[in-house]
C-alpha cells in the first residue's frame, strides 16, 4: 500500500507540475525530435507521443492565447484535414492538397518560402487517398544537411532540400515520366513488384506513368515515410478495403532506402512467402495474388533499439475472407523491424484473419514505464477495437497477459473464421464494445428495464467480434460494435505524456448498424475502374441500416458519445473519461428536463460530441480541439491528472487529426490544422507588434 501510495504521489507530481520534475529527465523520458522545442518527427518525436517539452502556456494563462496568422491553403486547392505541420530549423513544414504539395512556411507569419508538387500522373489521379498525406518526415542527413522526405499519392518517394524544397542532386533514380526531375525521387511501385509473382508473370513492359496494372492491384499513400539511423522506412496505402469487390491486389510490403544517395536497401514481405515465418497462417494460395496488408497508419521508432514499429490492415476484401483462410500473418498487427536490414525483430497480431475492417489506424506510442518495479521499455497501441495494448518494444511481449478468448463463428458460406481472438487483461477497454447489458442506461430501475426491454426486442445486443451476415442465409443480427469507423480511428490520434507514462486515447461510440454481404459480382460497389478481375463470393452490403431505437428520445446506451481517455501505462488503470467537446445545448437541455430524469441521481447532460478530439500534450496541460455547447469550435485546456478543463479559446473551425506544438524565438506555438488551412496559436508576446519575431 505504501508503494502504491509513493506511485500515486509521483504521478500526480509529474503531471501537475511536470516541467519541474520532467526537466532533468527529459533525455530519457523523450524519443529524439523534440529538442530545442522542435517537432521534427510526424508525431514529435520518433517515439510517436506528440509531447512537446514547450511549457510557456500554462492553465493560468491559457486563455490570453490569440491567433497569431492564419494561413488558407486555397492557392493549393482544397485543403487536406489530415495533416501535423512540423517545425524544423526556424520552419514550419506539412502537406496540403489533393495533389500533396509540400510547402514551407514562416513560422513569424505563415507566409509561404517555398513549395514542391509533384507532376501529375494516371496512378496520381487514381489514388483514394490524395487527401490524407498526415505530413512529412525530416532528417538531418550527414552531406545533405535537412532533408524532407515525401511519399505521394502516385506512390513516389521524394527527397527535398529543406531550405528550398528542390529535389536532392545524385539522390535516387531518374523516373521515366515527362516532367519529372531526374534527381531526388525513386519511383517505389517498381521496387515494390519487383520479384512478386503476378508482376513477373505479367506479358506487357512496365510504364511508370500507369503503375501496377489495375488488374493486379493499386497501391498508393497516406502516411509519410519515417527515418530511422539513416534508413528512410517507406509505408503505403491499398484501396479502402469496404469498397472492393475483387480479390487480387498487391501485398502493402514495407520498403527501405538509404537516407543519403536514395538507394533501395530491404524489402519486407506482409504476406509471408514460401519459407518465411508467417506463410503457414495462409491456408490457400491466396498469398499468391490477393493483398493489402498495407501499413496506411504513421510509423513510430526507436532508433536507439535500431527498430521501427509498423502497424497493419487487413487482407483484401473488409467484412468477408472466405477467399483468405487462416489468421493471415501480418494482417492487423504490429511488426518491429530492424531499420538497417528491415528484418523482422518480433510481432503481435491485433485481430486474426480481420473481416471487422479493424485495421490499426494510429501510429504506435512508445514510452518507458515502471510496473510493479520493473523497468520497461514499451509500445502502447490504440484500436478501433478500443483495446489499447501495451506491449514490450524490444520482445513484443504482453506487459500484462492478454488472453485468446473464444469468439462468435460465421454462418457466411465460405467464411471460416478464427476461433479465439485476444482480449488484453489490462488496461480495460476505452468504450463501449458490443453492445450488452451493462451498455445500457440504468438511471433508474425503471429506466434500465424499459432499456432493457427495447434493446432486446429489436435485436441490438452483440458481442464483440459479431460476425457480418448474408440476409437470409446466416444467423445472427450483423451488429459490428465497435464499427468500421472506431473506437479509435486516424482523425484523432491518441498522443502521451512519457514522462508520467499516460496515454491519452480518444474515441467514439457510434457505429453499431447491421453489417451485412452480398454477391460481390452484384454489388453496386463495383465498378470497371476497379483493381482486380475475380470476384469476391461476397463483399460489403449496402442497405440502409435504419434508425436507432430510443428511450422516449433517450439515447439506450450510456455515454458518452465521444471521450478522451486518461490512462496510466504504469498501472494499465483508467485515471479519468471526459466527453469529447459538449453535447448542442439543446440536448442537454432535452436530457436536463426530461420527465423520466427527474430526480433520477447522476444524469449525464453532456454526452458529448460524436468524432475525435485532435491533441497535443505538454508539460502543463493536454490540449484538445472540440465543439461547444454553442456549436462553436474551440481549443479546450484540459487538466492532465483530473480530466478538468481549465481553460477555452476558439478557433475559426472545426479541427481533427493535425496539431503541433513548438518553439519559435523563445515562444510557444500551436498550430491548428483546419479544413482550409492552419491558424496559429500563442500568448500575445508572440505576435508581431509585440516583438515576437
Amino acid at each position: 500500500m505504501k508503494n502504491e501510495t509513493s506511485r500515486r504521489l509521483r504521478l500526480h507530481v509529474a503531471l501537475a507540475l511536470g516541467v519541474v520534475v520532467s526537466a532533468p529527465t527529459m533525455a530519457t523520458a523523450q524519443g529524439p525530435g523534440v529538442e530545442n522545442g522542435q517537432w521534427t518527427y510526424l508525431g514529435g518525436d520518433a517515439w510517436h507521443t506528440r509531447y512537446t517539452p514547450a511549457d510557456e502556456i500554462t492553465r493560468d494563462n491559457f486563455e490570453e492565447m490569440t491567433l497569431l496568422w492564419r494561413f488558407n491553403a486555397a492557392s493549393f486547392g482544397s485543403s487536406t484535414p489530415r495533416a501535423t505541420p512540423s517545425y524544423v530549423d526556424g520552419k514550419m513544414i506539412t502537406v496540403t492538397g489533393e495533389r500533396r504539395h509540400v510547402i514551407a512556411l514562416n513560422p513569424d507569419n505563415g507566409e509561404l518560402i517555398w513549395s514542391f508538387t509533384e507532376p501529375n500522373t494516371h496512378r496520381h489521379d487514381y489514388s483514394m487517398r490524395k487527401g490524407y498525406g498526415k505530413g512529412i518526415a525530416y532528417a538531418e542527413v550527414p552531406g545533405r544537411g535537412g532533408v524532407v522526405f515525401i511519399t505521394s499519392p502516385g506512390f513516389f518517394l521524394w527527397a527535398l532540400d529543406a531550405d528550398t524544397g528542390e529535389p536532392l542532386e545524385d539522390w535516387g533514380e531518374p523516373i521515366p515520366v515527362d516532367g519529372f526531375p531526374q534527381s531526388g525521387g525513386v519511383d517505389l511501385v517498381a521496387d515494390l513488384i519487383d520479384g512478386w509473382g503476378p508482376w513477373e508473370n505479367w506479358d506487357e513492359p512496365y510504364d511508370a506513368y500507369q503503375g501496377i496494372p489495375l488488374e493486379l492491384g493499386y497501391i498508393t499513400a497516406s502516411s509519410p515515410p519515417i527515418v530511422v539511423n539513416g534508413t528512410v522506412v517507406v509505408g503505403n496505402s491499398a484501396e479502402q478495403g469496404y469498397n472492393q469487390t475483387r480479390v487480387e491486389m498487391v501485398p502493402g510490403d514495407i520498403l527501405g532506402y538509404d537516407a543519403a544517395a536514395g538507394d533501395f536497401k530491404w524489402k519486407f514481405h506482409v504476406i509471408p512467402r514460401p519459407g518465411e515465418f508467417g506463410h503457414d497462417t495462409w491456408e490457400n494460395d491466396a498469398w499468391e495474388w490477393t493483398g493489402d496488408v498495407s501499413s496506411w497508419a504513421p510509423m513510430a521508432a526507436d532508433p536507439e533499439l535500431g527498430l521501427v514499429y509498423i502497424v497493419t490492415n487487413g487482407a483484401t476484401i473488409d467484412f468477408y475472407g472466405g477467399h483468405h483462410p487462416g489468421d493471415n500473418l501480418f494482417s492487423t498487427s504490429i511488426i518491429a523491424l530492424d531499420a538497417e536490414t528491415g528484418e523482422r525483430r518480433w510481432h503481435y497480431q491485433f485481430v486474426h484473419h480481420d473481416i471487422w475492417n479493424y485495421d490499426t489506424p494510429t501510429a504506435p506510442i512508445l514510452m518507458d514505464v515502471n510496473v510493479d518495479g520493473r523497468e520497461v521499455k514499451g509500445v502502447f497501441q490504440a484500436t478501433k477495437q478500443v483495446f489499447l495494448y501495451a506491449l514490450d518494444r524490444e520482445t513484443g511481449e504482453p506487459i500484462w497477459p492478454i488472453e485468446e478468448r473464444p469468439v462468435p463463428q460465421s454462418t457466411a458460406p465460405g467464411e471460416q473464421l478464427a476461433q479465439t481472438q485476444p482480449f488484453p487483461t489490462r488496461p480495460a477497454p476505452y468504450d463501449l464494445q458490443g453492445r450488452q447489458p451493462e451498455h445500457l442506461i440504468d438511471y433508474t430501475p425503471e429506466i434500465y428495464e424499459r432499456a432493457y426491454q427495447i434493446a432486446e426486442e429489436n435485436d441490438l445486443f452483440a458481442p464483440l467480434f459479431n460476425p457480418p451476415i448474408v440476409p437470409g442465409i446466416s444467423t445472427g443480427n450483423g451488429r459490428v460494435c465497435p464499427g468500421g469507423g472506431g473506437g479509435s480511428n486516424i482523425t484523432g490520434p491518441a498522443v502521451a505524456d512519457p514522462v508520467a507514462g499516460v496515454v491519452f486515447v480518444t474515441s467514439q461510440t457510434g457505429g453499431c448498424g447491421p453489417t451485412t454481404l452480398m454477391a460481390a459480382n452484384e454489388s453496386p460497389l463495383d465498378s470497371p475502374l476497379q483493381s482486380g478481375v475475380t470476384y469476391s463470393q461476397y463483399s460489403r452490403g449496402t442497405g440502409g441500416r435504419g434508425a436507432n431505437p430510443t428511450l422516449e428520445g433517450l439515447d439506450l446506451w450510456k455515454g458518452p458519445v465521444g471521450r478522451i481517455v486518461a490512462i496510466d501505462m504504469n498501472t494499465g488503470e483508467h485515471l479519468w473519461t471526459i466527453p469529447n467537446g459538449d453535447a448542442p445545448l439543446e440536448e442537454q437541455d432535452f436530457i436536463r428536463n426530461h420527465p423520466l430524469l427527474q430526480g433520477a441521481p447522476n444524469v449525464m447532460v453532456n454526452r458529448g460530441r460524436g468524432g475525435h478530439a485532435a491533441m497535443v500534450v505538454s508539460p502543463n496541460l493536454l490540449f484538445a480541439s472540440g465543439v461547444d455547447a454553442e456549436n462553436q469550435p474551440q481549443l479546450f485546456a484540459i487538466d492532465k491528472l483530473t480530466g478538468e478543463r481549465v481553460g477555452a479559446v476558439e478557433i475559426p473551425g472545426q479541427s481533427r487529426y493535425g496539431m503541433s506544438s513548438w518553439e519559435h524565438n523563445g515562444h510557444q506555438y500551436v498550430i491548428v490544422q483546419l479544413q482550409d488551412g492552419l491558424a496559429a496559436f500563442g500568448l500575445p508576446a508572440a505576435m508581431p507588434e509585440a516583438g515576437g519575431y
